[in-house]
C-alpha cells in the first residue's frame, strides 16, 4: 500500500495527515510553527519532521509515494527553493521510518491552495482566509487562479485580527486625545491588559516586545465592544468585512465565476476572525449574496492538511 503525506504549516502550528489511495486518513500529527521566514529553515525542518513522525506512528514503516506541503510564505520561487532543500533533508532523515518510493513527487504551494482544496473538497472555488492576517485565493474550471492579499501585516492583511486590533487601539488613543468619538474601547483595552491608564498601552505595544500574534490576540476587545453596541468598534468591524468582500469580488470577477453560464460556486471561510461574536461572517455572507446570485458561502468541509493530501493524490496517483 502506498501513501501520501499532506502538510499544512503556518506561523502557529504544523499539521501532517497520512492518506491512502482511497482517501482514508490513517494518521495525524501536530507540531509547532513551520513558517521558515519567521523561525528559520532549521526550526521549520524540525517542526515538519515532528508532525510527520507522529502522523505515521500508527502504520510505520510506510512507503510514501508523494508529499504536498501547503506552507505560509511559500508563494515565491525563492521560498520554494528553500522548502525544497528542507524536503530533501526530510527524505534523508534517519528519524523517519519512511521509504520514499518516488522522491521527486513533491508539491510545494501556498497554504491558501491547500485550504481551498480541503475546505471545498474540490479544486474549484474561493477560500477567504481571515486569521491573524488575510488572503483570498480562487481557482476556476479552466485552472486559472487568482490571489488577492496575503502581503503581511505592514503591506496588507486588511480584515485580519492584527489590523482589527491595531485599528481598535488607534481609536482608543484618538478618543483619549479628544480626536475621536467617545468609545468603550478605552476601558476595554485597560481591562484586558490590566492598565491603570490607557497611556500605558505604549508600554505594551512598544516596550514589551509584543509581536504580530500578541497584538492580534487583542482583536476580541474590539469584537466585544462591537457586540455591546460601540459605534467606533462597529465601524472598525464593518470596514474589515468590506475589505474582505472587496478582495473576494476581485477574485470572482478575474476568474469570471459569476458569469451566467457558470454553475454555482462555493466560497469557503477559514480562520479565527470568522468566529467573532459581532457577526462578521454573517455580514460577509449578506454582502456576497447581494453581489453574486450564484455564490454559496460555506464552512470548511476538511482541514487544509486534508487538501494537501488531495492535491498529492490528484497529481501523482
Amino acid at each position: 500500500m502506498y501513501y501520501v503525506l499532506g502538510i499544512d504549516g503556518g506561523g502557529t502550528k504544523t499539521i501532517c495527515l497520512v492518506m491512502d489511495e482511497q482517501r482514508q486518513v490513517l494518521g495525524r500529527g501536530e507540531a509547532s510553527a513551520s513558517n521558515y521566514q519567521s523561525i528559520g529553515a532549521n526550526a521549520t525542518l524540525k517542526s515538519i519532521e515532528s508532525a510527520i513522525k507522529t502522523a505515521i506512528q500508527p502504520i510505520e514503516p510506510i512507503q510514501v509515494k508523494a508529499i504536498c506541503l501547503g506552507l505560509a510564505g511559500a508563494g515565491r520561487s525563492k521560498d520554494v527553493a528553500v522548502i525544497q532543500s528542507i524536503v530533501r533533508e526530510l527524505q534523508q532523515s534517519s528519524n523517519l521510518p519512511i521509504e520514499w518510493i518516488l522522491p521527486n513527487n513533491v508539491i510545494i504551494c501556498h497554504d491558501a491552495l491547500t485550504a481551498l482544496f480541503g475546505g471545498i473538497a474540490n479544486h474549484i472555488g474561493i477560500v477567504v482566509a481571515a486569521g491573524t492576517g488575510t488572503i483570498v485565493f480562487g481557482r476556476n474550471q479552466q485552472g486559472q487562479t487568482k490571489r488577492v492579499g496575503g502581503w503581511g501585516y505592514i503591506l496588507g492583511d486588511e480584515g485580519g485580527a492584527y489590523k482589527i486590533a491595531v485599528a481598535g487601539m488607534q481609536a482608543a488613543m484618538r478618543a483619549y486625545d479628544g480626536r475621536e468619538h467617545l468609545t468603550s474601547l478605552v476601558e476595554g483595552f485597560k481591562n484586558e491588559l490590566g492598565l491603570e491608564s490607557i497611556e500605558d498601552l505604549i508600554e505594551v505595544v512598544y516596550r514589551r516586545g509584543w509581536g504580530v500574534k500578541e497584538i492580534a490576540s487583542l482583536a476580541p476587545v474590539v469584537d466585544n465592544a462591537a457586540v455591546n453596541g460601540d459605534e467606533v468598534a462597529n465601524r472598525i468591524i464593518n470596514e474589515g468585512v468590506q475589505e474582505l468582500v472587496q478582495a473576494t469580488k476581485v477574485v470572482v470577477q478575474d476568474l469570471n465565476l459569476a458569469a451566467k453560464t457558470e454553475d454555482c460556486f462555493e466560497i469557503v471561510t477559514v480562520g479565527s476572525v470568522w468566529g467573532a461574536k459581532s457577526n462578521i461572517r454573517q455580514k460577509f455572507i449578506a454582502s456576497i449574496n447581494t453581489e453574486f446570485d450564484n455564490a454559496r458561502v460555506i464552512l470548511p468541509r476538511h482541514e487544509p492538511a486534508y487538501g494537501a493530501c488531495l492535491l498529492a493524490l490528484k497529481q501523482f496517483l
